[in-house]
This record gives C-alpha cells, sequence and structure tokens, in this order.
C-alpha cells in the first residue's frame, strides 16, 4: 500500500514515517510540505491513501482535499494535532471526500511515537475499504431479537439514511430540505468513527429544521426526529421496534454498516418507509438497498453528479437498488412525495 503524507511538521512528518515503517507492506509514496504541493504532487503521482494535516501553508488541508478529490480522487484520511479540536473543519474535509481522522502521533524523546497504533489502526480499517487488504468481510446479520406484539398502522413513515465518504455536507443539505413539520421518523448511518459522532450531531442540528441526536440504544423512532448511529458497533432495528447496537457481524469492514441497518429495517419494520444511499465510497448500502426496494420500500440513490464519491450510490444503481437515482437537492422532496403518495395509498 503506498502512502502519502501531506504536513508541514518535520517532526510530525518523521513520526508518521516511524509508524508506517513499522508495516512492512506500506511504502511511503512521497511527502508535500503544504496543501498546493500535495495537489501537485497527487495528481502526478496518486498515492493509495494520503495523511492529511488540516493547518497548512497555501492551502489548509479541507481545500487540499477538495481538489484533490476533484482532480485525483484517492483515500484521505485526516492526521491533525487534535481532531475534537477541530471538528468543523473535520466534517468539512469529509464533506469533500475524506474518509475518517486521527490524531497526529507524537515522536518521544526516545525516538517512538505515541500514538501510532491508532494511526495504524485507522489506516488498516481503510484499507479493506480500498481493497488493499487481504481479509474478507462478509456481512452478517444481527441476531434475532425476541418478538414484540406491533400494530403498523401506529407506526409513523421512516426515512433511513447511509452515507459515507462526503456524507456530511449532504446530510446538511438532506436534512435542510425537510420541512420543519416532517411527518416522518428518520434514521441515518454514516460512516463515522464513535468519537466524532456527537459532534456531528450537534453540527447538523445546528444546521437543520429537524431535532438531530444520537441513536441510543432503546430509543423508539419518532416523527419528526433524526436519530444518528454513534457507536462503532452496527445500529439496528429490534422486533421490539427499539434501536440497538450490535457487534455482529464481527469482521465486517464497514461500523457501523448501512447494509445491516436496512436488512434489520427490511426483517423488522411494518410501517412506511423510504430509503436513501447517498455519496459514499465502497459498497455498502446497496445489497442492503435492495433489499428494502425486494420488500416494497422505495429507494433513492444520489447521482454521480452531485457526489462527492461515487461507489456506494453507483453500486446500489448498478444492481437496480434504486426505484429512483436523483441529484442530491432533489432528494428531500422526493422523500416527503413518496411518503405522502403511500400514505394516500395504502
Amino acid at each position: 500500500m503506498r502512502i502519502a503524507i501531506a504536513n508541514d511538521l518535520p517532526i510530525a512528518v518523521e513520526a508518521m514515517r516511524r509508524v508506517l515503517i513499522t508495516v512492512p507492506s506500506y511504502e511511503l509514496a512521497w511527502v508535500a510540505t503544504d496543501g498546493l504541493e500535495a495537489v501537485t504532487k497527487c495528481a502526478v503521482d496518486t498515492p493509495d491513501l494520503i495523511l492529511m494535516d488540516l493547518i497548512m501553508p497555501n492551502l489548509d488541508g479541507v481545500e487540499t482535499t477538495k481538489q484533490i478529490m476533484s482532480s485525483s480522487p484517492c483515500a484521505i484520511l485526516m492526521v491533525t494535532a487534535s481532531v475534537n479540536g477541530n471538528a468543523s473543519k473535520v466534517f468539512a474535509a469529509m464533506g469533500y471526500g475524506a474518509l475518517d481522522a486521527v490524531n497526529t502521533p507524537i515522536l518521544g524523546l526516545t525516538g517512538q511515537s505515541t500514538g501510532g497504533l491508532s494511526l495504524l489502526a485507522k489506516i488498516a480499517t481503510i484499507a479493506k475499504l480500498i481493497g488493499k487488504s487481504d481479509r474478507k468481510n462478509p456481512l452478517g446479520y444481527p441476531p434475532a431479537i425476541d418478538p414484540w406484539p406491533r400494530n403498523p398502522t401506529t407506526l409513523p413513515p421512516l426515512i433511513a439514511i447511509g452515507a459515507s465518504a462526503g456524507g456530511p455536507q449532504a446530510l446538511v443539505t438532506l436534512l435542510g430540505g425537510f420541512p420543519p413539520d416532517l411527518k416522518a421518523a428518520v434514521v441515518i448511518v454514516q460512516h463515522m468513527d464513535a468519537q466524532f459522532a456527537p459532534n456531528l450531531a450537534t453540527w447538523l442540528n445546528q444546521q437543520s429544521p429537524l431535532p438531530v441526536s444520537i441513536a441510543m440504544g432503546g430509543n423508539r423512532l419518532e416523527m419528526g426526529k433524526v436519530l444518528l448511529a454513534g457507536t462503532n458497533d452496527h445500529l439496528v432495528l429490534g422486533a421490539d421496534l427499539a434501536l440497538h447496537y450490535t457487534t455482529h457481524p464481527e469482521d465486517y469492514v464497514y461500523r457501523p454498516s448501512v447494509d445491516v441497518l436496512f436488512d434489520s429495517l427490511v426483517k423488522n419494520w411494518l410501517g412506511k418507509g423510504v430509503g436513501v444511499l447517498l455519496t459514499g465510497m465502497g459498497r455498502d448500502g446497496a445489497k442492503g438497498l435492495l433489499a428494502l426496494r425486494s420488500a416494497g420500500w422505495p429507494t433513492i440513490a444520489q447521482d454521480q453528479a452531485t457526489s462527492v464519491v461515487y461507489g456506494m450510490p453507483k453500486v446500489a444503481a448498478e444492481i437496480g437498488a434504486a426505484t429512483q437515482i436523483l441529484p442530491l437537492p432533489s432528494i428531500a422532496a422526493a422523500c416527503v412525495r413518496l411518503l405522502r403518495n403511500a400514505e394516500a395509498n395504502p
């Protein structure tokens, strides 16, 4: 796996280099000391992954990510001194296609890097996502939950959304298009490390006409409320019609997984619903969206022109999982229209 570093601090570059050389299959492709140099080098020699700093001369990490993803796209991991302290910039970079973020490892007096294991864990996850790992990760299914009496006529309509790279900004657009009196519940799985989820929920809540909060185990889906997956386990709907977190499938690369959520809805949600798959790298959500369509749900995939990374929705389109393929600004209105039609024609 060829990995590049974009960082203007020599000590940070050396710390990351020492972490990378501990894995024989990792090769340092190049080092850029500012954003403009990273854009130029990536155009000439596109690596498998770039470890991108947020604060750099000429172009910061957000703008550098935007330019690289539009001209010579590749996997990007934001590596910054304080992920939580730069949460808004992290989400902005993810909105342009960065996959994840991690704190910069620190080079100690002994020459050892503190924080190197966290960096290696993130790289290993991305390697699986982009097909640079030999491990296979078959999709499993969450364990069955004891059934609970339920009445589908009392359930609110549901909008189930999956997103990955480019998702935070896409979610702002989608949620912003819903009316404040939306007659539906909303549940979201966004590929993101659990440590960022509370900040993402707060950030979305500030820009959405609907209240956004982290889904807690035992939560029910409620009209006019948005629940966001908030752990590194999978979010599922149980037969008791409550949300739960499960570790199964344990070896699945996408955590939390859109497929796992969508499959649980097929099994347990008896009310009306619309499935939506937004921008993202990889295949997660496509099979789940097809399962929803096969169960009678209307399903929407974001189109290529408005996707930051046309991976997940592309696979959904290719396998016939989407009843509609729409530009991002049109999806919210389509969801409202589809649910209204479903209510008028039960």
